[in-house]
């Protein structure tokens, strides 16, 4: 069940109530998770960084991603807002498999996920999407599209990685806030059906 909170902003008569949904955002070392939570929130934020050390580079496959300097160690936070009376927050997860001990906490109460994708390292994604998949939590595949990377469609990406019918593949800029909140919307209405559909199937 996704994190909800309602918190009355109108008078004595509660008219407006607020929603917030708990979403991760998952993927390999380096794709741009950090990048794509920045990118979109509206608030500062919150973000565990640590500078990539020598010891580092014996656990870390850094092939790809040669300029990159930091990477997270816990989390990332950040929020933002859909429309008025939905807000969404949105958990970034470490990408290193050493991290992984984090997702179980991080993935409680959270409406679905975001799995960004690099097709340079695409295998990088597959435990992001095997951890959804079996956990029954609705994700959409967000192929963040790097300058001189080769571009692939859609349905390309999403029988490379054997993905279960319906679940979207989207293209994007993790750098440009239309394009991350366009993933955010999709995945919403995505989780929406799914959700829909399984309380139909519980009264069926």
């Amino acid at each position: 069940m996704a994190y909800e909170r309602s918190e009355s902003t109108g008078a004595e008569d509660g008219a407006d109530t607020a929603l917030a949904l708990k979403i991760l955002v998952a993927g390999g070392f380096g794709v741009g998770k950090t990048t794509l939570v920045g990118a979109v929130s509206e608030i500062r934020p919150l973000r565990t960084e640590e500078q990539l050390s020598r010891a580092g580079e014996l656990v870390d496959d850094t092939g790809g991603v040669d300029q990159k300097t930091t990477t997270t160690v816990a989390m990332d936070f950040g929020r933002i807002t859909i429309r008025s009376g939905l807000s969404l927050y949105l958990f970034g997860t470490p990408g290193q498999d050493r991290f992984w001990f984090l997702w179980d906490e991080l993935s409680q109460g959270a409406l679905g996920a975001v799995v960004l994708a690099d097709t340079r390292r695409l295998e990088d994604c597959f435990p992001a999407v095997d951890y959804f998949e079996h956990r029954k939590i609705p994700f959409v595949v967000a192929v963040n599209c790097f300058t001189g990377a080769r571009t692939y469609g859609a349905h390309d990406v999403s029988r490379a990685l054997d993905l279960d019918r319906g679940t979207p593949v989207v293209l994007c800029d993790a750098r440009d806030r239309d394009s991350g909140k366009e993933v955010l919307i999709r995945l919403v209405e995505h989780a929406g059906r799914m959700h829909t559909a399984r309380l139909l199937d519980t009264v069926g």
